[in-house]
């Protein structure tokens, strides 16, 4: 029904702006509401999610995270909200990464997601989904220091480590040679 609308934020919320156009004030559901600021204009891709008891409109910054939003909520037992969170706190290139390398510790990091989901989300979607844009750098890194907190290493260990890195490399070679730098 609707692709997208562009307009000005006339208010956030917890889990929602709301967007002015043309005098009409939409209720969207946002990943990150606090991302975008009151009184700037912007174009917001939505989702029109129709039920018999609801009717919502869910939004993002892109048409790729759109597109692979509309992908996750064809997954059995992922819903809206459920996959609306995983953008949250998970780049694109992230989740993806995650889908097609069957990473299941990162899937299962997001709020709603167990064990039994991911593994759903991999066997529908690996090898259907692509992220476009490079966001590389700051996802990969983000994902070794989460990666290495979970081994147990400490914050201030690691951010030592990590700018001798190299951001270009997969993650389980970042993990390869952080490890040896925090040997050493």
């Amino acid at each position: 029904m609707y692709s997208y609308f562009n307009g000005v934020i006339d208010s956030t919320s917890t889990n929602n702006v709301v967007i002015d156009v043309n005098g009409i004030g939409y209720n969207i559901y946002v990943p990150n509401p606090f991302s975008y600021e009151v009184g700037k204009t912007y174009k917001i891709y939505v989702y029109n999610h129709i039920r018999e008891d609801e009717s919502s409109l869910y939004g993002f910054k892109s048409m790729e995270e759109k597109e692979l939003f509309l992908k996750l909520i064809n997954v059995k037992g992922m819903g809206p909200k459920v996959a609306s969170g995983i953008f949250a706190t998970g780049s694109i290139k992230g989740i993806v990464d995650a889908i097609n390398k069957e990473n299941l510790l990162y899937l299962t990091k997001f709020p709603k997601i167990g064990d039994k989901l991911a593994k759903q989300i991999i066997l529908d979607l690996k090898g259907k989904v692509y992220a476009e844009t490079e966001e590389v750098e700051e996802s990969s890194l983000e994902e070794l220091i989460s990666v290495l907190e979970n081994l147990g290493y400490k914050t201030a260990e690691i951010k030592k480590i990590i700018p001798q890195v190299d951001a270009s490399k997969n993650l389980e070679d970042q993990v390869k040679e952080a490890l040896k730098l925090l040997l050493k």
